[in-house]
C-alpha cells in the first residue's frame, strides 16, 4: 500500500486590524456641512415662523407669543377661496404640463436619436432668463390685439373658455386661462425631466417582447411603457403642483385681483400690511395642505420609487 502523505499544514491567515475609529466618522463629515446648512436656513427659519404664528402685537407696539392659535382658523375662514384657487390652479398646470410633457419626453427618449441632445437643450432653455423675465414675456404673447387672442377669438375657443368662466369677452390677459398659461410655461420642464429620466430607463428588448406576443402599439405603451414610467409620473407631477400651488408672480404679473391665489396673500400681509402672525399661519395652512395631498398621492400612486 501506498504511504498516505499528509498535506502540509494551513498558514495561518493574515492577522487583520480592525478599522479605525476615524474612518468610520468619515461619513458623518461629509454630512455635516449639508445638516448644518438644512439646521441654519431651513430648522430655524421655520421654528422663527411657528413662534410668529401664535404672536399677538403690532408693529409699533411689538409682537409677544401669546399661543393665539385662532389665528390659524381665522386665516383659514377669510382666505380659503384664495387656497381652492390655488389648488385648482396648480392641479390644471399640472395636468397641462403631463399632457404636454409626456410625447415630448417620450419622443426624446425613443424616436429623437441624433436631435435628443438639442431638444434637451431646448427644453431646458428657458432656465437660461430670469422667471420674472419669463412671465413678463407672456403678457406680450396675450396681448388683447395679439395674434394668440385673435386665433382664438377666429377659432371660437373663447366662447368655450367665457361659458367656463376662464376667460372674460375677448381677453386673455388678467383672467385664469393666463395664469394657468403662465404656470404651464414656467413649470413645464420640471415635468418633462422626471419623464425623461424614466422613459430612458426602460429596456428597449420589454418592448420587442411585447410586439412578438402580438400586441399592438396602444397595448405595448398601456401595458408596458406607462407602469414602467410611474416614478417619472410621479416626480414630475409633484415637481409641478407643489411650486405652482404656491406661486405669487404669475398670478401677480397674468392675473387680476379676481385670480389671486394664497401666494399673493401671503406676500401682501408680509410686505404691504405687515400682519406677520397671519402670514405666518398662511403659510403653515399651505404647507400641512401640500404635504398632505402629496402623502396621499403618493400612496394612491402605489409607488415610491421617485426618479
Amino acid at each position: 500500500m501506498a504511504a498516505v502523505t499528509e498535506a502540509p499544514p494551513l498558514a495561518p491567515a493574515p492577522e487583520t486590524k480592525p478599522p479605525r475609529k476615524r474612518g468610520r466618522l468619515v461619513p458623518y463629515w461629509l454630512l455635516l456641512p449639508g445638516i448644518l446648512w438644512l439646521i441654519v436656513f431651513f430648522a430655524l427659519p421655520m421654528i422663527y415662523q411657528a413662534s410668529t404664528s401664535v404672536q399677538t402685537g403690532s408693529l409699533e407696539e411689538g409682537y409677544k407669543v401669546t399661543w393665539h392659535f385662532a389665528t390659524y382658523w381665522d386665516a383659514l375662514s377669510e382666505y380659503w377661496p384664495q387656497f381652492l384657487r390655488s389648488v385648482l390652479y396648480a392641479a390644471a398646470a399640472t395636468v397641462l404640463c403631463l399632457l404636454l410633457g409626456y410625447p415630448l419626453a417620450y419622443l426624446i427618449a425613443f424616436r429623437a436619436g441624433r436631435w435628443r441632445n438639442l431638444i434637451m437643450v431646448l427644453v431646458i432653455a428657458p432656465f437660461f432668463t430670469s422667471f420674472l423675465i419669463r412671465t413678463l414675456a407672456w403678457k406680450t404673447i396675450l396681448a388683447d390685439s395679439g395674434p394668440v387672442v385673435s386665433t382664438l377669438h377666429a377659432l371660437h375657443v373663447l366662447d368655450v373658455t367665457n361659458w367656463l368662466g376662464w376667460t372674460s369677452g375677448d381677453r386673455v390677459l388678467a383672467t385664469p386661462l393666463a395664469v394657468v398659461c403662465g404656470l404651464t410655461y414656467n413649470f413645464l420642464p420640471f415635468m418633462i425631466l422626471p419623464l425623461y429620466t424614466s422613459l430612458e430607463r426602460i429596456d428597449g428588448r420589454l418592448h420587442e417582447a411585447a410586439g412578438d406576443l402580438y400586441a399592438k402599439p396602444w397595448t405595448t405603451f398601456r401595458k408596458v411603457t406607462f407602469p414602467l414610467s410611474m416614478p417619472g409620473v410621479v416626480s414630475g407631477t409633484l415637481l409641478t403642483f407643489i411650486p405652482a400651488a404656491g406661486d405669487y408672480v404669475n398670478a401677480e404679473l397674468l392675473g387680476s385681483t379676481d385670480t389671486r391665489m394664497i401666494g399673493n396673500v401671503i406676500q401682501t400681509q408680509f410686505l404691504r400690511i405687515l400682519d406677520y402672525p397671519t402670514a405666518a399661519a398662511l403659510s403653515f395652512i399651505l404647507m400641512a395642505a401640500i404635504l398632505l395631498m402629496v402623502t396621499l398621492y403618493i400612496r394612491k400612486s402605489g409607488t415610491e420609487d421617485l426618479v
